[in-house]
C-alpha cells in the first residue's frame, strides 16, 4: 500500500461541476449554441456547449412558479417528454426546479452515455402540463470543444513527455512527464511567440508552487495557467531554466483551438485540494473528497478481489457508527469490461435485499431515488478507484444529509457481490466509530504516493502539497500507475553531463497581448557555489598559440569539480571549450589581432544548439535576454555586428562542435583531473562550416574581459588582456593555481589517476581543424 500511486485525481478535479458560483472573469463559454426561446415563465437565457457532454447556460432567467419543470434533452423533432431525458440541475438535484433564477450562470451535464451529437434539442419542460417553457435547437454539425492533443516535449536535460492534452482554455495534461532535475532554476513556462524567452511567465507545478523544479520520472502531471492567463494568449508551453536563460524543451500552441473553456470562466469555484482518510489499511481502503458548493464528490480507492464491492455511508447516528439505517454508497469496478458502478443503498438491516428489505438499493425500495451520480471508474494494478457525486443535502426520504459543520459518523463495509451484483453480507467492516469532518481545511491523511516520499528529490514532505500529483511509475514493482509505451524516436544529440538528449524545431507563433505576459522581470542570478576541489585547468598563455587562432566549441560543465568550482557559478550542463580545455582563462596582448573559430550552433530555432561566441566586459554573458537598462551598461569588443539604429546581432556563429563524453563511462566526478576526464571525450560537429570572427585589443580594453555565449549566461570565463607578453609571463606567474582538493577513494579510483590536460596548438591547418572538419 505504501508504494501505490496516487490515480484518476485529475478525473476527480475535472468533474467537480458541483457548482460554487463566483464571478466568471471571462467572456469565453465555449461555443455558443443559441438563445432559449421566450415562451412561459421568463424563460430566457444564452446556451453555449462546453464539451460534448455539458452545456452552459448565460444568465439563465426562470420565474419559479411552475409546479414541475424540468431541464430536458431530447432527439425528436421538437421538443417533448416522450422519449427524453431529464438532466440534473445544477446542483446535481433531481427534484423539480421550484426556486427563482435571475440572471443566474449555471452548467449542465447530460445524462451518463449521452453527447451533443445524441441530442436535438434542450428544454425547460414542465411535466404537469406537458407545456415547453423555453428551448434552442443543437445542429447536426454543431463543432462543440473538447480537449486537444499536440505536441510533445522533447530537450535537453532529460525533458520529454507524452503528447501534451489542452483540457480546457486554462489545464494542461502533461502524460509521463521526465526531467533529470539537476538544473538550478528550472520552471514550467509559457509566453508569446515561438520559443520561450526572458519575457514570458512562470506558472505552478502540480502542486501550485513556483519553485525550481525537481526530478520527474515519467509523471503525469495536470498543471493550471495563472489568474486571467488562457492558452489563447500564449504561443508555446515548455520548460525553461530561469536563472540561465535557457529552453529545456518546449512545444508549440497551435492558434485557434477549440478547447472547453475552464471551470473558474464559467464561474466555477471547485475545491484546490483533496481531504484523505484511511478506511482499513490492509486492503488500501480509502476515502477521498471535495467539498465544492452544495455538492460533495467522492473517491473511493480499495484493493479488492474479484466480484467484490466497497462501501461508504453516512450513519444515522452521530455519536456511533451504525450500520442499519445508514445511507451509503456501493461501489465496484468490473474487473473484466473495466466498467464502475456506484449504487445509492438504504441499509434497511444486514440481510441481502429482499422485497425491499434488508441491505437494498434505494431504487428497490422507492422508484426515482438514487441520489449518486458516477462521474468516472478504473482498474488500475488491482486497485478500484471509483468517483461519485452526491448532494449535500438528504434529496429524498432514503437520503442522509453530511454536515460541513460538525463530525460525522460514517460506516463502511467490503464484501462480496451476489448473482444480481448486489451487497452480500460483508467481510471486512468498522467495528468501532468512525468520524469524519467532511466540512474541515482539506488535510491529506493517507500515504503519499511513490515518489513522494521524505528526502526524495529537493524538498521534504513537509515542503509538499496535501494533494500528491497523478503518476506513473516505471517501477518494476508493479504497484503503479502503467506507463505508456515510449515513442521511438531518432533524436538529434546535444549532450548535457554524459546525456544525449532530443531535440525539437518548432515553427513560430503569434498570440495577443496579456497583461501577466507583458510584466518584464529581471533575470535571477543564480546562488553561488563552492568552488572548493576545482580541476586546474592549464591557462592558454600569450605566445600560445603562435597564430593566434582559438577554437570555441561546446562541451560538458565537468561536474562539481569543473565549471561550478571553477568560477563559483552554478552550470547549466554545458560550457565552452577553448582549444580542448574547459573554460580556460586567455592571456592576449593588446595590438595582436585574435582569430577564433567558433563552432557553438547556428540555429536560432533550436536555443540548446544556438551558442554564438562574443567577447564582453560583463561577467554574466547572454547579451540577448537582458533588459534594454542592463544592455547600455554592457561592452562588447567583438562577435557582434551592430546597424545604424543600434540593433546588435551575434555573428560568432557556425556549425556545432560538441566534446562529447563516453555515456557508458564514469560520471565526471569520478575523475581526479580534468586530463584524465578530457581523454573520455570525443569531439563530435554537424555538417556545415565554423563561423570565425578576429578581434584586436587596444588601450581602450579593460585589463580582463569575458568570452561567453550571446544567448545564454554562464557559459565562458577570464580573457585577462596585457600591454606585453613579457608583463603577461609575469602576471601569470603570479596568478594564484586552484589546485584540485583530495579526493575520496572511489571504488576503481586507480582507473582515474591524474593526468596533464592536453592543450591543442592551433594553426589554421593543424591537426584539431582537422579533426573537427571529419569529426561528424
Amino acid at each position: 500500500m505504501r508504494n501505490k500511486q496516487l490515480t484518476l485525481l485529475f478525473g476527480l478535479f475535472a468533474v467537480l461541476s458541483s457548482l460554487q458560483h463566483c464571478q466568471a472573469a471571462y467572456p469565453y463559454y465555449g461555443t455558443k449554441i443559441g438563445a432559449l426561446t421566450r415562451l412561459h415563465h421568463g424563460v430566457s437565457g444564452d446556451v453555449y456547449a462546453v464539451d460534448s457532454r455539458t452545456i452552459f447556460i448565460k444568465k439563465f432567467n426562470y420565474d419559479g412558479e411552475a409546479p414541475a419543470a424540468y431541464f430536458y434533452v431530447g432527439n425528436t423533432a421538437r421538443p417533448s417528454n416522450e422519449g427524453a431525458a431529464r438532466l440534473r440541475d445544477e446542483r446535481g438535484g433531481t427534484t423539480a426546479l421550484t426556486r427563482r433564477y435571475r440572471n443566474k450562470d449555471i452548467t449542465l451535464s447530460l445524462p451518463e452515455g449521452k453527447t451533443l451529437r445524441d441530442i436535438k434539442w434542450f428544454s425547460v419542460w414542465c411535466d404537469e402540463f406537458a407545456v415547453n417553457f423555453g428551448d434552442v435547437s443543437i445542429p447536426n454539425n454543431l463543432d462543440f470543444p473538447r480537449p486537444q492533443k499536440i505536441g510533445a516535449l522533447r530537450g535537453v536535460h532529460g525533458v520529454s513527455s507524452d503528447n501534451i492534452v489542452i483540457v480546457d482554455a486554462q489545464t494542461l495534461l502533461v502524460p509521463n512527464f521526465s526531467y533529470d532535475g539537476e538544473a538550478p532554476d528550472a520552471k514550467f513556462w509559457v509566453g508569446r511567440g515561438q520559443r520561450p524567452s526572458p519575457d514570458g511567465l512562470r506558472i505552478p507545478d502540480e502542486n501550485g508552487k513556483e519553485n525550481p523544479l525537481r526530478r520527474y520520472d515519467r509523471k503525469t502531471i495536470v498543471l493550471t495557467l495563472p489568474e486571467d492567463l488562457t492558452i489563447f494568449d500564449v504561443g508555446h508551453f515548455g520548460v525553461w531554466c530561469e536563472a540561465f536563460t535557457v529552453d529545456f524543451g518546449h512545444v508549440r500552441l497551435p492558434e485557434g483551438l477549440n478547447v472547453p473553456p475552464s471551470l473558474k470562466m464559467l464561474g466555477i469555484s471547485p475545491q484546490s485540494k483533496l481531504n484523505c482518510e484511511v478506511l482499513y489499511d490492509d486492503l488500501a481502503f480509502e476515502v477521498r473528497w471535495a467539498v465544492a458548493g452544495e455538492s460533495i464528490v467522492v473517491q473511493l480507492v480499495a484493493k479488492l478481489e474479484a466480484n467484490n464491492y466497497m462501501s461508504f455511508g453516512i450513519s444515522p447516528n452521530k455519536s456511533i457508527s451504525q450500520m442499519i439505517g445508514a445511507d451509503a454508497v456501493v461501489a465496484w469496478v468490473d474487473p473484466e469490461t473495466g466498467n464502475g458502478f456506484a449504487q445509492d443503498y438504504f441499509l434497511e438491516g444486514k440481510a441481502q435485499c429482499s422485497g425491499g428489505r434488508g441491505a437494498c438499493p434505494d431504487t428497490k425500495i422507492q422508484d426515482k431515488t438514487n441520489s449518486i451520480r458516477l462521474l468516472n471508474a478504473a482498474m488500475v494494478n488491482g486497485y478500484s478507484i471509483v468517483t461519485y457525486q452526491r448532494s449535500l443535502a438528504a434529496t429524498d426520504s432514503l437520503d442522509l444529509p453530511i454536515s460541513i459543520v460538525d463530525a460525522e459518523s460514517v460506516v463502511w463495509a467490503i464484501g462480496p457481490l451476489n448473482d444480481y451484483k448486489e451487497t452480500s453480507f460483508h467481510t471486512y467492516y468498522n467495528k468501532h466509530l468512525h468520524q469524519i469532518e467532511f466540512g474541515r481545511q482539506p488535510k491529506w491523511n493517507c500515504p503519499l504516493p511513490e515518489g513522494s516520499r521524505p528526502g526524495s528529490g529537493s524538498s521534504s514532505a513537509e515542503d509538499e502539497d496535501n494533494v500528491p500529483q497523478t503518476s506513473s511509475s516505471s517501477s518494476t514493482g508493479g504497484l503503479g500507475y502503467p506507463p505508456a509505451g515510449r515513442p521511438n524516436l531518432e533524436p538529434e544529440e546535444e549532450f548535457y553531463e554524459n546525456r544525449p538528449q532530443a531535440l525539437q524545431r518548432q515553427p513560430p507563433n503569434r498570440r495577443p497581448e496579456n497583461s501577466a505576459l507583458a510584466q518584464r522581470r529581471p533575470v535571477p542570478t543564480p546562488k553561488p557555489v563552492n568552488s572548493n576541489g576545482a580541476w586546474d585547468i592549464p591557462a592558454i598563455q600569450c605566445h600560445e598559440p603562435e597564430d593566434g587562432v582559438f577554437y570555441a566549441q561546446m562541451g560538458p560543465t565537468g561536474g562539481k569539480h569543473g565549471y561550478p568550482a571553477i568560477t563559483g557559478h552554478v552550470g547549466w550542463g554545458i560550457s565552452w571549450f577553448i582549444n580542448g580545455l574547459l573554460i580556460p582563462e586567455l592571456h592576449v596582448v593588446r595590438g595582436k589581432t585574435y582569430t577564433f573559430v567558433v563552432e557553438g550552433g547556428n540555429n536560432p530555432d533550436i536555443p540548446a544548439k544556438y551558442h554564438p561566441f562574443y567577447i564582453t566586459d560583463d561577467p554574466v554573458g547572454g547579451f540577448e535576454h537582458k533588459r534594454e537598462e542592463e544592455k547600455k551598461a554592457v561592452r562588447i569588443f567583438a562577435g557582434v555586428h551592430r546597424s545604424r539604429s543600434g540593433q546588435v546581432t551575434p555573428t560568432g556563429v557556425g556549425r556545432l562542435c560538441n566534446w562529447t563524453p563516453d555515456v557508458d563511462g564514469p560520471p565526471a566526478d569520478d575523475y581526479q583531473s580534468f586530463g584524465a576526464y578530457q581523454r573520455t571525450l570525443t569531439l563530435k560537429c554537424d555538417p556545415g562550416e565554423p563561423g570565425v570572427i578576429t578581434w584586436k585589443p587596444d588601450r581602450s580594453t579593460p585589463d580582463t574581459v569575458y568570452y561567453h555565449c550571446f544567448t545564454h549566461r554562464y557559459l565562458g570565463w577570464k580573457i585577462h588582456v596585457h600591454d606585453s607578453c613579457d608583463s603577461a609571463v609575469a602576471a601569470s606567474e603570479r596568478h594564484e593555481i586552484r589546485l584540485p582538493a583530495a579526493e575520496p577513494d572511489y571504488a576503481g579510483a586507480e582507473q582515474f589517476d591524474a593526468e596533464p590536460s592536453i592543450r591543442h596548438e592551433t594553426k589554421m591547418e593543424s591537426a584539431l581543424l582537422r579533426l573537427s572538419r571529419r569529426a561528424y
